[in-house]
């Protein structure tokens, strides 16, 4: 029988980074980003200590732990741009982006709020944010997007879609999907309704 050699500290330190980066994801879906630093902890049975060294401050957790979902969410903006019919790929962006926000509380609170510390993930969503802007452009354009849309729309919208609560995250998409679909359809350009009522600037709120 051969003796395990024992792990490095390198190996124990990864493995520390891993596991909390996996239970922050995990709690911060289900939760929202109220959640304690210590409590991130606890969960992944490491001192806050632990946590720090790695993650210096919470921003720096969570900017980490979205990393992926950011680059999801770029993607489906890309596909929409992409689309050769304007209308078409911003109903998929609305549609995909509520559903993905409605999935993730944690990802959801993130993306609408400001990180003074943090300036990649603001790049990475201002770029997301634009890229929107130029797809709605391009419906209004196409005469299918209401000429009055503004890009707070999609702000408030996505703080509104941040309010459904349900019993499971396969819930959640079901009822972001109904709200996406009619969103869109008083989004319409035809048939046309009354005006909106001037737009309300919504600022990125600090959570953190």
């Amino acid at each position: 029988m051969t003796n395990q050699l024992p792990r490095s500290p390198r190996s124990d330190a990864r493995d520390n980074r891993e596991r909390i980066l996996a239970v922050a994801r995990t709690t911060f879906a289900e939760q929202g980003l109220d959640v304690a630093m210590r409590e991130i902890a606890r969960r992944a049975e490491v001192g806050p200590a632990t946590v720090y060294r790695h993650f210096p401050t919470k921003e720096a957790l969570v900017t980490e732990v979205f990393t992926e979902q950011m680059a999801a969410c770029t993607a489906v903006v890309d596909e929409g741009l992409a689309d050769p019919d304007p209308w078409h790929g911003f109903c998929q962006v609305i549609e995909r982006a509520c559903e993905m926000h409605a999935r993730d509380r944690g990802f959801a609170a993130a993306f609408v709020s400001a990180f003074p510390h943090v300036i990649d993930f603001a790049v990475d969503r201002d770029r997301v944010l634009g890229n929107i802007a130029e797809l709605a452009r391009r419906a209004k354009a196409g005469g299918k997007l209401r000429h009055d849309f503004v890009l707070e729309d999609l702000v408030m919208v996505l703080m509104a879609n941040r309010g459904i609560r349900t019993t499971s995250p396969t819930a959640a998409a079901a009822a972001s999907r109904r709200f996406a679909a009619l969103l869109i359809q008083g989004l319409r350009a035809e048939p046309a309704g009354p005006p909106l009522p001037p737009a309300v600037r919504l600022p990125l709120t600090v959570v953190i």
